[in-house]
């Protein structure tokens, strides 16, 4: 059981870290951060496509980490 939940856990781990990878930079330094504060002001749209699938992949699997760790520490 141990070892399947590590074997699993190094999975959820690279997958993790390549799809943090994935993801596009969210600001280009201080124009980004300006044109970043009217964007959430005037409710532009949340983005799309590729984004938030990276985005929801990066929120499941940090969940499972957590989730898999707790796991792993009361098995021990």
């Amino acid at each position: 059981m141990q070892t399947a939940l590590i074997v699993l856990l190094i999975i959820v781990c690279i997958s993790l870290i390549a799809v943090v990878l994935l993801q596009s930079g969210k600001s280009a330094g201080l124009s980004g951060a300006i044109s970043g504060g009217a964007e959430q002001l005037f409710g532009k749209q949340k983005a799309r496509g590729m984004d938030l699938v990276l985005h929801r992949a990066t929120v499941i699997l940090s969940v499972l980490f957590f989730l898999i760790m707790l796991l792993l520490t009361y098995v021990s």
